[in-house]
């Protein structure tokens, strides 16, 4: 800065007035100090009036561009040690542990996987690094959850990462009341169903979801509507995707399960069929809680014409299931009883419900018989978690793109 035509402070307070509403700023940190430590001794700053430094200061202030409390603390620097210089960093620094690609890889697990949650993040990066050998996620392995969304919040990973309808009950003496319980055995299913939407009166696609209450192994389909003679094929079909044997069937109230069609299916493969109680709101909250964290954040609310269910089912059937059961994390509650007596419920298991099943020791005894335990972890071996994810969200985006496109025409 080039200011030798000022040598006194009346022709600093006229400069002041005459630049009033002007701010200038230095782009060089250290050429600012040093000629803010000789503007203070060019014009005696510590022996003017009050008045004076006042005119020097608001000087400073509109050359630097700095604020006045940064120009205060420079100033007790001068006074302290005589000059106006940088200070030394004290603050201690830390190495880098996860760079820019873990990010970006994070990023690719997240949009794969429909943005789960952390502890689910984790066991992915764990597993694809400790069972799979992807040497890729050999830091993420170690990453604690409450960092893992810091990561999340960065610069690197924002740059990268891209009407239910309640049914009426219809009281029916179809089915016993009551909650089931399995034991800690696989082979008893929550069962619910989620509409797809209504437009113009006409009727959205229907997803019905049925879910192990132990493994938490789970079956989507999709039809039409749910009438007896769209739902009686979908479940004969979808009972029969699951590796053990069924031994219980739990709904909600409502006339798709509490029909005699239903019923005598169920009879026939000797299902016990049980209905949820009157104010027990959690009877299937299992089943509930995966309507939302399953099928509503891969497919969404939008309205979905009926003449696509079969689209849908197809890729139910084909890889969804499939990526659900062997690829999924899943959060398994723990109970702890504390001092006053009182169960606490933790959620720190998270497995794929393939890994929950196969860690029966005697698993075998709940097996059907064309179904072994080591086909069972041969499937879940065949692709990592990221290739299933990934191949999955490919196949949903054509699934989409075909749809929009069929809509358009």
């Amino acid at each position: 800065m080039q200011d030798n035509s000022l040598v006194s402070v009346a022709q600093l307070r006229e400069f002041v007035k005459l630049s009033k509403g002007a701010v200038f700023q230095s782009t060089d940190r250290s050429e600012a100090y040093e000629w803010i430590g000789r503007t203070l001794g060019k014009f005696r700053y510590f022996s003017e009036t009050k008045k004076n430094k006042g005119i020097i200061k608001r000087y400073i202030i509109m050359m630097t561009g700095y604020s006045e409390t940064q120009i205060d603390r420079l100033i007790r620097r001068k006074k302290e040690i005589g000059l106006v210089i940088q200070r030394e960093r004290t603050q201690p620094t830390f190495p880098r542990i996860y760079l820019p690609q873990d990010i970006a890889l994070l990023a690719q697990v997240d949009a794969a996987e429909a943005y789960r949650n952390g502890k689910a993040t984790k066991k992915t990066f764990a597993d694809m690094y400790g069972v799979y050998g992807d040497v890729r996620f050999e830091r993420l392995s170690k990453i604690s959850v409450s960092h893992l969304y810091n990561l999340r919040g960065t610069r690197i990973y924002q740059s990268r990462s891209l009407h239910y309808e309640k049914t009426k009950p219809t009281p029916v003496a179809i089915g016993i009341r009551k909650k089931p319980d399995p034991e800690g055995k696989p082979g008893y299913l929550r069962v619910d169903s989620v509409h797809q939407g209504d437009r113009d009166k006409e009727k959205g696609v229907y997803h019905i979801n049925l879910v192990d209450e132990v493994t938490q192994w789970e079956i989507v389909g999709c039809v039409e509507g749910i009438s007896e003679q769209f739902l009686k094929p979908l479940l004969a079909d979808a009972l029969s995707q699951f590796p053990f044997v069924i031994r219980g069937f739990h709904s909600d109230n409502g006339s798709e399960y509490i029909n005699k069609v239903a019923a005598k299916l169920l009879h026939t493969l000797l299902i016990e069929q049980t209905k949820s109680r009157s104010r027990h709101t959690n009877d299937n909250a299992l089943v509930e809680g995966k309507n939302g964290a399953v099928i509503r954040r891969h497919m969404g609310y939008m309205h979905i014409p009926r003449k696509y269910a079969w689209l849908i089912n197809e890729f139910y059937r084909t890889l969804f299931n499939s990526y659900l059961n062997f690829h999924r994390q899943c959060a398994f509650p723990e109970k702890d009883m504390d001092a006053r007596g009182k169960i606490r419920i933790t959620y720190n298991d998270y497995r794929t419900p393939c890994e929950k099943l196969l860690s029966f020791e005697s698993v075998e005894k709940y097996l059907k018989p064309d179904i072994t335990r080591e086909a069972l972890a041969e499937i879940q071996m065949k692709q990592s978690h990221l290739t299933a994810a990934k191949e999955m969200q490919e196949e949903k985006h054509r699934l989409f793109t075909k749809i929009s496109n069929q809509m358009v025409h």
